[in-house]
């Protein structure tokens, strides 16, 4: 592929529902391809943590998230184009369903002309996966398509069974075992972070071992369909809104969920970013401004709770009139009081009153945008947890459902403190997101925006 005329192999794997198999199957096509010495470049369809961390090990790269109401359309075209311009294969990771949202993994696909591989856990059917796969590829037309793989088969007379099954014998992308060599684990918020597993780099390598086998696997770049890079315009330049300050930001297991995007925009505000971790006992380190970002503070409550000195510095640095900004995880450490999913209380660190308890269902998902002096901070929300506190929200975030606005997510504010469930996505909006990590009051609440 010519990386100088913006022309890259690209891919969009979905499939009928979430649990199908796409991630693995596209950590899988990505490690084939990065350890051949090939660029690959990939990204997730829809907010997402967790996945773009098994996809930024399988590719060797960093990883963005790509919504079309996120991230807005114009985003979207300038990553691909310049993941187009850099690497010989782009994978995109889809969401949910492939029809699922608003917008769907489908919607990305037709805009952008990615060509989708469909990825079906034919673990119990047999003829029905023709039907299945022929549904997927014309249930909206003008879908580009590349075809479809079997997940979890029972062996080569299933495999064989399925491939019989299909109208178009050229849809026919191969097939995968059912293996615990390469499956991922999960836990509530969904995989278990690469980072925490020992053999996460074997893991990705057994399952790019079976995706060679496939046909999919053996096939070379150049006879993939032809895929040229969207146009891009150029974007906005980025006001130094942030020059010379330096912000401390929390990331360590119980604080992992940062999107690089968000980074490179507090960089381009002029933000000097230094990293500490709560968990590893680290000093707040001299800043004006902290974020807390989200993660999974819950399953370390006991140690977070036992973090006083951080806890008494971040308290001086408050009563300093210096902001912090805390999203979803990075929210419950603030409060008084953590129950965790097993009933226990944890003493957090009372910069915000009241107690948060850690349920076993869902208790919000989808995407919201803060509306703060008539501009929008997009985002989403998606956790477990519940709130009880005294202190009133002094604004609620939009929430997006079907096109229409909705009551959202609380924003805390107490002082300097700003706190939501909210994840922020800062290049939709650099000025707002510079505006939650300075010390001037936040622009008034606004009712109403378009979303």
């Amino acid at each position: 592929m010519s990386q100088a005329t913006g022309q890259a192999a690209a891919v969009l794997v979905a499939a009928p529902a979430s649990g199908q198999g796409k991630t693995t199957v596209a950590c899988a096509l990505a490690r084939l391809h990065a350890r051949a010495g090939r660029r690959v470049r990939a990204f997730k369809c829809g907010p997402d943590f967790l996945d773009p961390q098994w996809l930024a090990l399988a590719s060797g790269g960093p990883v963005h998230s790509l919504d079309l109401w996120i991230n807005g359309e114009a985003d979207c075209a300038a990553r691909l184009a310049a993941a187009a311009a850099e690497a010989d294969l782009v994978v995109v990771e889809g969401v949910m369903g492939l029809f699922d949202g608003t917008p769907s993994a489908a919607d990305l696909a037709r805009r952008f002309g990615l060509p989708v591989l469909a990825v079906v856990d034919a673990g119990a059917m047999a003829g029905t996966f023709g039907a299945l796969a022929h549904g997927l590829q014309h249930y909206r037309p003008g879908l580009p398509w590349l075809g479809v793989l079997a997940n979890r088969v029972a062996g080569a007379r299933h495999a064989q069974m399925l491939q019989d099954s299909l109208a178009t014998p050229g849809d026919w992308c191969g097939a995968l075992p059912r293996s615990d060599a390469w499956a991922l684990p999960e836990r509530h918020l969904g995989l278990v972070q690469a980072a925490e597993l020992s053999d996460a780099v074997a893991r990705l390598d057994a399952a790019a071992d079976a995706l060679a086998t496939t046909p999919l696997g053996r096939r070379a770049l150049a006879d993939w369909p032809h895929w040229s890079a969207p146009p891009a315009t150029p974007a906005d330049s980025i006001q130094p809104l942030l020059a010379g300050r330096r912000i401390a930001v929390a990331q360590d297991a119980a604080f992992q969920f940062i999107y690089p995007a968000n980074l490179a925009t507090l960089q381009a505000l002029g933000a000097q970013l230094q990293f500490f971790s709560p968990l590893a006992g680290d000093a707040l380190p001299t800043c004006d401004a902290v974020w807390l970002p989200g993660g999974y503070p819950e399953l370390h409550a006991a140690t977070l709770a036992a973090c006083v000195p951080l806890r008494d510095q971040l308290r001086a640095h408050v009563a300093a009139g210096r902001p912090l900004w805390a999203e979803c995880g990075g929210m419950l450490v603030l409060f008084d009081v953590l129950v965790d999913a097993d009933g226990q209380h944890h003493r957090m660190w009372g910069l915000l009153p009241g107690t948060v308890t850690q349920g076993r269902r869902l208790a919000a998902l989808g995407p919201q945008q803060l509306v703060l002096g008539g501009q929008a901070l997009r985002g989403h929300t998606f956790h477990h947890s519940t709130c009880a506190t005294p202190l009133p929200p002094w604004a609620h975030a939009q929430a997006v459902r079907g096109g229409a606005l909705g009551l959202g997510e609380a924003l805390y504010v107490r002082g300097p403190v700003r706190a939501s469930y909210v994840h922020a996505w800062f290049p939709s909006n650099p000025a707002l997101a510079a505006a939650l990590l300075s010390p001037a009051a936040l622009p008034a609440p606004t009712e109403h925006v378009p979303c």
